[in-house]
């Protein structure tokens, strides 16, 4: 009777089903597909033998990578950098919908809004080379420097520079489209708090201490945990646009090494094998908070 039951609830809802096929194909090709990959970590991956017939290497490539000289400054050049974005970027779209939020003018508020979402939408490229044209010797912040009668700044040149120059460009980039989820967030919370909030006499400043940032206080754990998972790495893309051989010494990181000896190197086995410890890395990042975030604030992803 059960699988009777079961079948005409599947009967009903079939074309909700059906929708759920494409979704899942895109998973099972593109996600859990690629994992099959994962065993040319563990071998001398030989292009025209495939990954079965290739001999196995164990976990000679992660030694290699472990013993690497190269190896402290990769790992300290990505963490510092996703530790910055944490600090500095990841505020910034909550700070921007709390802000919104308060404004009156809701014709300026939608201003606003297009303004700081219209960067998100410009490829990666297109931003690169707007900083390199803005950073140049005859750039615009050199320009002004100039007006102002600083001497030039070569920035895409000093190392001390490329990290600023990199989550200033994030934040740009992002902090818009970033704040969509907090904005939506905000409209669940219950108008009625902010009336009692009021009538005990608290100011607007008090109603988003006490009202707002506790309302939306479980998205931004769950948004915090979600960018922990990327503490061990880093959209290379921008990086490779921006980065000169001057710079490495603080722009090089894992993603950016791996693209080097594995994509331009042709060294496919020990890429892998990279990728798959900053993976395992993350893993245990992201467990660790999660099951902190979970114990303190009943929070969690899982």
């Amino acid at each position: 009777m059960n699988w009777v039951a079961a079948g005409k609830a599947i009967g009903q809802s079939k074309y909700l089903y059906l929708m759920m096929l494409l979704p899942m194909a895109y998973f099972v090709i593109f996600k859990y597909g690629p994992l099959f990959g994962l065993l040319i970590a563990f071998k001398d991956y030989n292009v025209f033998q495939g990954i079965w017939n290739s001999d196995w290497a164990g976990v000679k490539y992660f030694r290699q990578f472990l013993t690497d000289p190269y190896f402290w400054k990769l790992v300290r050049n990505t963490v510092l950098m996703n530790l910055y974005l944490i600090i500095f970027f990841f505020p910034a779209p909550v700070i921007l919908a709390l802000l919104l939020n308060e404004m009156k003018n809701k014709l300026f508020q939608k201003f606003v809004q297009t303004v700081s979402y219209l960067p998100h939408f410009l490829s990666t490229v297109v931003i690169c080379g707007m900083i390199v044209n803005f950073l140049t010797n005859e750039g615009l912040v050199n320009r002004v420097l100039a007006g102002l009668g600083y001497e030039p700044i070569p920035f895409l040149m000093q190392p001390d520079w490329f990290r600023t120059i990199y989550v200033s460009s994030e934040i740009w980039q992002g902090v818009g489209w970033g704040a969509i989820i907090y904005l939506a967030a905000l409209t669940t919370i219950d108008p009625q708090l902010y009336e009692a909030a009021t009538m005990d006499g608290a100011n607007r400043w008090k109603q988003m201490l006490h009202v707002t940032l506790p309302g939306i206080a479980p998205v931004i754990t769950i948004m915090f945990l979600l960018n922990l998972g990327n503490i061990m790495s880093i959209g290379f893309e921008k990086i490779l646009l921006l980065y000169t051989g001057p710079t490495y010494e603080t722009a090089d990181v894992i993603s950016t090494f791996v693209y080097r000896r594995g994509l331009v190197g042709s060294d496919f086995s020990f890429a892998t094998a990279v990728e798959l410890f900053q993976s395992v890395i993350v893993l245990l990042f992201v467990g660790s908070a999660n099951w902190i975030s979970r114990k303190v604030s009943q929070t969690s992803l899982w």
